[in-house]
């Protein structure tokens, strides 16, 4: 059960970020357009990339044990990066989201979720890399990948059928700050961990 939680934890972490698959989520939910499937798509997406991750990653790992050390350093040093980027914008502020206009049809839809998805580097890192070096810390590290699936799960569906109940907050750029805010101190958390973590 700790495995578990523990990709929970880490998928759902890394996956807080708003970036541009997330804000579409958001907007559409916002306009009540395709959610179901839209969620859909992004949830499947990151459960076949983190299965990738955590069934190959292990393995050459195994082969090239360097491998494991340089991407350690290297996820830190883009989570740092990440983080202070969040932080900056938490400081600047500025940003709104305005819920105008319509997401388009489902077919449009669905084909900008999967460019978004899978012409993102940011999911690649997140999903294959970052989860999957994780995972080799764990003896059953399909279980962390469950978790980390099922947080995706949740995660989206939560922001597409949950967005109404934001609509009002996501408005001021205060929000904003804290949520960015908020993400570059969970980064941090996690490149800290990659670096000294067990």
């Amino acid at each position: 059960m700790s495995t578990f939680l523990a990709g929970f934890g880490l998928g759902l972490s890394l996956i807080l970020a708003i970036g541009a698959q997330n804000a579409f989520i958001l907007r559409a939910g916002l306009l009540r357009q395709h959610v179901f499937v839209l969620c859909s798509v992004c949830a499947v997406s990151d459960a076949l990339l983190i299965a990738a991750g955590v069934s190959g990653l292990g393995a050459l790992v195994g082969k090239f044990p360097l491998f494991l050390v340089f991407m350690k350093y290297a996820g830190a040093a883009f989570l740092f990066a990440y983080g202070f980027r969040s932080l900056l914008k938490s400081f600047r502020g500025g940003r709104s989201l305005l819920a105008k206009g319509e997401v388009g049809s489902l077919r449009q839809s669905v084909i900008i979720c999967l460019l978004f998805t899978w012409l993102n580097p940011h999911v690649y890192l997140d999903t294959v890399i970052l989860l999957g070096i994780a995972s080799t810390q764990y003896s059953e590290n399909m279980h962390f990948a469950a978790g980390a699936i099922i947080a995706s799960f949740i995660f989206f569906y939560s922001l597409g059928f949950g967005a109404r109940l934001l609509s009002n907050f996501f408005e001021h750029s205060l929000s904003w700050k804290i949520l960015d805010g908020i993400i570059g101190i969970i980064m941090w958390g996690i490149a800290f961990s990659l670096v000294y973590g067990s």
